[in-house]
């Protein structure tokens, strides 16, 4: 009898503790639980290469993208106005940007050296080596500008040559101009990449001519996005043409440029890469201006511009609800008019299109310089 309170007491402590731990435990799972989900949210925000992948057939809205939104050759990825996720499309991999490269090395230099809309810049001027440098280039097939010893360039004349006529030899001038070597460039090209979360990417060269230059779709799109937050870069790739002093006019290989809501801004192309398309267009979705900033790459076809032009027309197309006359159907770009200074001669432009109506054909090509 003596003990048989005590044992009552000790049973009960027991039976409390028991609860406590219970609730501890319960409070510890929800804890975690919640933390899973801010993890998980932020990571969606971030738009990490592997929410990019995970995304790849969801729409503005959550709800599914068909797959007939991509181009049915290569890889395209996109992003809409007000969106933090970049929707990719299938087939994503590290392959040869060409000239889209080009982007890069503009929001690189534009970092570094910020113009305002209607400022020049410093001035570059021009020297015997890189004439050489020219004429190498010239003499690989390059996309080039000519240029002369001496010649003055601004740093927004520089980068219209650079993003226009796609010069590969302004490219080098700026890289050098801007890190004081083609490596030093490429290093801080590269530092960028990663610090976009551009994990699929990998520079080699400030032109993108080197095949070793890539990337994916989707990480394209991040760059190019940010790029165009530069009202000076938009302002040029937004520009039809321009003069410089030696080559003269130069035209935007862009040929879209101005048809459909496109505003900008990278064409690219070469035989590793094939008909690759940086884009800016704006379309009326749902009753909303929406502004589609997308990447197409490694679209087949002789004339690999058109080819990666009419691929995204065609994708944009598609996003903004407009059908396609037949599912094969593609874009006409005639050739653009030959508007030459008295020095064109010695300049390689790429050579682009105009889209002249909506007829979903691709006419014949020219030989084009890698670009």
């Amino acid at each position: 009898m003596t003990y048989s309170k005590p044992a009552r007491t000790t049973t009960r402590r027991i039976r409390i503790r028991r609860i406590r731990v219970a609730g501890l435990l319960v409070a510890i799972a929800a804890i975690a639980a919640l933390g899973y989900r801010l993890l998980a949210s932020s990571s969606s925000t971030a738009a990490s290469p592997i929410d990019v992948l995970r995304s790849e057939h969801r729409g503005a809205l959550g709800e599914a993208l068909p797959s007939t939104v991509w181009p049915a050759d290569g890889q395209a990825a996109f992003v809409q106005t007000g969106q933090s996720q970049v929707h990719a499309g299938p087939n994503q991999h590290a392959a040869a940007i060409a000239s889209l490269a080009k982007v890069m090395t503009a929001y690189l230099v534009l970092r570094d050296h910020p113009l305002g809309l209607g400022q020049d810049g410093p001035t570059i001027t021009l020297t015997d080596a890189d004439v050489a440098d020219t004429d190498r280039r010239r003499g690989q097939q390059e996309s080039v500008v000519s240029i002369a010893a001496g010649e003055q360039l601004t740093e927004r004349q520089a980068l219209q040559a650079l993003l226009l006529p796609s010069a590969n030899n302004i490219a080098a001038v700026l890289a050098r101009w801007d890190a004081g070597s083609a490596d030093r460039f490429v290093a801080r090209m590269n530092g960028i990449a990663r610090s976009l979360g551009m994990t699929h990417t990998r520079y080699t060269d400030p032109s993108g001519y080197d095949d070793a230059t890539v990337s994916t779709a989707a990480d394209q799109v991040r760059i190019v996005d940010r790029a165009m937050r530069l009202p000076v870069f938009a302002s040029i790739v937004a520009t039809p043409s321009a003069t410089l002093p030696v080559a003269g006019t130069v035209h935007n290989t862009n040929t879209l440029l101005g048809h459909d809501g496109f505003v900008g801004v990278k064409t690219g192309s070469d035989d590793a890469a094939g008909g690759c398309f940086a884009f800016r267009a704006i379309r009326w979705i749902d009753g909303k201006r929406t502004t589609i900033t997308g990447v197409v790459l490694g679209q087949p076809g002789h004339n690999q511009i058109a080819a990666g032009l009419a691929a995204a027309d065609a994708m944009v197309d598609r996003i903004a609800g407009q059908p396609l006359t037949s599912p094969s159907s593609t874009e006409t770009f005639p050739d653009l008019p030959a508007t030459r200074s008295p020095n064109a001669s010695a300049h390689r432009p790429c050579t682009s299109w105009a889209p002249r109506r909506r007829e979903r054909s691709i006419i014949g090509s020219i030989p084009t310089a890698r670009c």
